[in-house]
């Protein structure tokens, strides 16, 4: 396997471009399956998400064409409503065709998901919604066996908690159902949103995008469409928070307001933020960091995704800080990795309580899952001496060319072939 080699130190000065959004880019590859018409997006990072969720799509009769942006696909000659194993968990998302497969086709046959090990993350809603409309589900053998032969039907549908995996595959299987769907509470990620109104662009009628509640009232069919990926938030997050100690970047594409609840942050910590023609420029502090505290929670909450390499830069802060994880339950895996660095941090449940220490010390270290990658990233930056990164093939899930766009900026980072 790959690794990544950090000579520490370097503080990052110069210009990233931000990539388009994983997060958006794979439920509106999920989305063509609703539509015989050609769906086209641009601005589609080549992600190995991207490369396992186009094998899937080919597999189900999709034809799609990839260049290293962007993507056509064609789901006029769908053969198959059979998702496997093998593809299913290997990425959760590629769950998430289980709505389109079943609005679209009557029927869906597909493996339960796979993914990071941060947590349970079940499906039940997801089925239960399902079962709402219409459809018939049982459990076999590892495989969701989904049947709607007459089509589903629009429902009042209340979830226990608010998911982003649910709201796509029911505010997708709706917009195909018989009548109106109401779905609550509802994600408002940005990329909900931006899959939302993809989908409008299609011919559907979502309305309440970016609320808690969702109206979707089911039309006969789909169209086609052409769209460009939004901004990766989370890819600009932990790129705005390497800059916080002593560096100075330009994120191309990117506004604050795209960066949520992190931006207060980052301010608190010490740096200075400024939306410019070019992008929004994040100028770090020349001192340590200061100490916050915060909770992870769903938008426009703080992001889990950026729990990690937020953590990373709070071990060398000046003074305490706390972390409470409030969305996955098994997400601190990173913590034995950070201290094999040099952090001093203590687990007590969901809270992660963080002692800044003046210095990391570079160290062999083994990535748990793709945002912890991450946070070693920063940690070795800023380490004293050389961090070797093992398993960062989480990180080619969700950062393109991610050690071109560091190097370029000053870091001393480099790939090892395995």
């Amino acid at each position: 396997m790959d690794r990544l080699a950090i000579e520490g130190g370097a503080p990052l000065h110069g210009e990233i471009a931000v990539s388009g959004a994983k997060n958006a880019m794979l439920p509106l590859m999920i989305a063509s399956l609703l539509t015989d018409e050609p769906v086209v997006l641009h601005n589609a990072p080549p992600l190995a998400d991207r490369r396992q969720l186009i094998q899937l799509l080919e597999q189900l009769g999709v034809r799609i064409a990839a260049e290293k942006e962007s993507l056509e696909l064609d789901a006029s000659r769908l053969r198959s409503a059979h998702a496997p194993y093998e593809l299913v968990a290997k990425m959760r998302a590629s769950f998430w065709v289980l709505g389109p497969l079943l609005a679209r086709l009557g029927e869906a046959h597909v493996s339960l998901p796979g993914g990071c090990a941060i947590g349970t993350r079940p499906v039940d809603f997801y089925l239960n919604g399902l079962r709402r409309m219409g459809a018939e589900i049982r459990l076999e053998d590892g495989y969701v066996q989904a049947r709607a032969k007459s089509g589903l039907v629009g429902a009042d549908i209340r979830l226990p908690h608010v998911s982003v995996g649910a709201t796509h595959v029911l505010m997708m299987a709706a917009c195909l159902a018989r009548g109106t769907t109401r779905l609550s509470p509802a994600a408002r990620e940005p990329e909900i949103v931006a899959v939302g109104e993809a989908l409008n662009a299609m011919g559907a009628r979502v309305r309440g995008l970016g609320t808690p509640t969702l109206t979707i009232e089911g039309q006969g069919r789909l169209g086609g469409t052409s769209q460009t990926i939004i901004p990766d938030r989370i890819e600009a997050g932990a790129y705005a928070l390497a800059a916080v100690q002593g560096g100075s970047l330009v994120l191309r594409g990117v506004r604050e307001a795209q960066l949520g609840a992190l931006a207060p942050l980052l301010t608190k910590m010490g740096a200075t933020l400024e939306d410019s023609a070019g992008g929004l420029r994040v100028r770090g502090t020349n001192s340590r960091p200061r100490a916050l505290s915060i909770a992870t929670d769903a938008w426009p909450g703080f992001p889990t995704d950026l729990q990690a390499p937020l953590m990373a830069v709070l071990v060398l802060a000046d003074g305490a800080s706390e972390i409470r994880e409030t969305v996955f339950e098994n997400r601190f895996m990173h913590v034995p990795e950070l201290m094999r660095m040099g952090a001093a941090i203590d687990l007590a449940g969901d809270t992660a309580r963080i002692r800044g220490v003046a210095a990391l010390k570079g160290a062999p270290v083994m990535a748990t899952d793709l945002r912890a990658s991450m946070g070693l990233v920063l940690a070795g930056l800023r380490a004293e001496g050389r961090t070797t990164i093992h398993r960062i093939y989480h990180l080619d899930r969700g950062f393109a060319h991610l050690e071109q766009k560091l190097a370029a900026c000053g870091a001393r980072i480099q790939r090892l072939a395995a």
